[in-house]
């Protein structure tokens, strides 16, 4: 599919029809808390629904319970092994690249800024991680799994905010197109699949084509399921490719938001590293991953660990050569990748599942008003746009 300037200011106005259908029937009938009260007991695929459940909320999880009829699940089982195999450089690309980069968007920092609660910034990450291993289970499209019921309530919970900002005045719809709209739905798909492989890529992460294709064919699945029109979305890495250069060019720079986000981002992740001498090296990961201009952008300090972080290819490279050496070492480094992911996820929940409910309001204090080989590589899409 061909991107152009045109195409994508059409994909800024629209929404999700079926979603904010749904979300506006509720407000409108006043069943917003109902709604929430019981979807608290709806953490299963396969669960009963509950009694008193708004009909037009019934209607909307009946037809959102299945994944799209075209999931090919020989590329998902390819891609749930490609995440069991690089589990921790996934969490680390997503921590330290993808979260950045949403910040590098001045209106989406914005609407993150006017949608989160400050005394709680773990949320955003911890609702992600939690997100993404559901989405990674073997059994994430079987009864009983977490994944389809996070993907439900994700996407109404966009559609309230869609709601909110609509309703409470506070979004200027002229200037920056529909909050969380299609060609923002479809760059956060980009941060989290292509740009998650950039990372690997550029940490010196061992990959094939072969993974590295099924892992962006998940997201794929996973912006279908969140309401993405999938006539609009890049199918193949190189369109992904020329989607993100465009996204970005037609949007990126810096912004007050993306800076507080970034402290914020900053300030969890050195309360997760163990002792203060380590603290610099979140910095400078993120600093590594998204580069100087973008860094510098969001106001990410500069650090002695700067220089010794370039190393990390190397030092990553030696790990990925036993693993593909030794099948010992290969379940020794997988596991202690699960392992680091749990921990990770463990310190941002707080211990705490994530729920992801309707919010009545946007309250005033919300925001500033494997089966892999590695023997041939995966190579990113080049860049489009110079």
């Amino acid at each position: 599919m061909t991107y152009t300037e045109a195409s994508m200011d059409a994909l800024r106005q629209a929404g999700d029809e079926f979603a904010d259908a749904t979300v506006a029937a509720l407000f409108e009938r006043g069943e917003v808390g109902a709604f929430n009260a019981l979807m608290r007991y709806v953490s299963t695929a396969g669960a009963p629904l509950p009694d008193g459940l708004p009909d037009v909320a019934r209607e909307y999880l009946e037809a959102t319970r299945v994944p799209p009829a075209w999931v090919d699940w020989s590329e998902m089982e390819k891609a749930r092994l490609f995440f069991t195999d690089n589990n921790v450089h996934i969490s680390t690309a997503l921590s330290f690249a993808s979260m950045p980069a949403c910040y590098l968007v001045p209106h989406v920092a914005k609407l993150l800024s006017t949608t989160h609660g400050m005394k709680y910034p773990s949320k955003r990450m911890a609702e992600t991680g939690q997100f993404t291993v559901y989405l990674m289970r073997p059994d994430a499209f079987e009864a009983g799994s977490r994944f389809i019921p996070a993907a439900q309530k994700v996407r109404l919970l966009h559609a309230s905010i869609r709601h909110h900002l609509k309703s409470e005045n506070r979004w200027d719809a002229e200037a920056h197109g529909r909050p969380i709209c299609q060609e923002d739905m479809i760059g956060g798909q980009m941060f989290f699949s292509l740009l998650v492989l950039d990372s690997l890529h550029r940490l010196g992460i061992h990959m094939s084509t072969e993974g590295a294709e099924a892992y962006y064919y998940a997201w794929r699945v996973v912006g279908a399921m969140l309401g993405v029109d999938q006539a609009t979305v890049p199918r193949t890495l190189d369109e992904a490719r020329r989607f993100l250069d465009l996204y970005m060019v037609r949007h990126m720079g810096p912004s007050v938001e993306g800076t507080h986000l970034t402290r914020q981002l900053i300030d969890l992740y050195e309360e997760v590293v163990p002792g203060a001498l380590f603290d610099p090296i979140v910095s400078a990961l993120i600093r590594y991953l998204i580069g100087d201009t973008c860094a510098d952008w969001l106001h990410v300090p500069r650090t002695p660990w700067d220089t010794l972080v370039k190393a990390a290819p190397h030092l990553l490279g030696v790990l990925e050569t036993i693993e593909d050496r030794s099948p010992l070492g290969a379940w020794a480094l997988d596991r202690l990748g699960h392992l680091t992911t749990v921990f990770e996820l463990s310190s941002l929940t707080r211990g705490r599942v994530m729920h992801y409910a309707i919010p009545d309001t946007l309250k005033k204090d919300y925001g500033i008003s494997s089966a892999v080989s590695h023997t041939h590589r995966w190579t990113p899409p080049a860049a489009t746009i110079s």
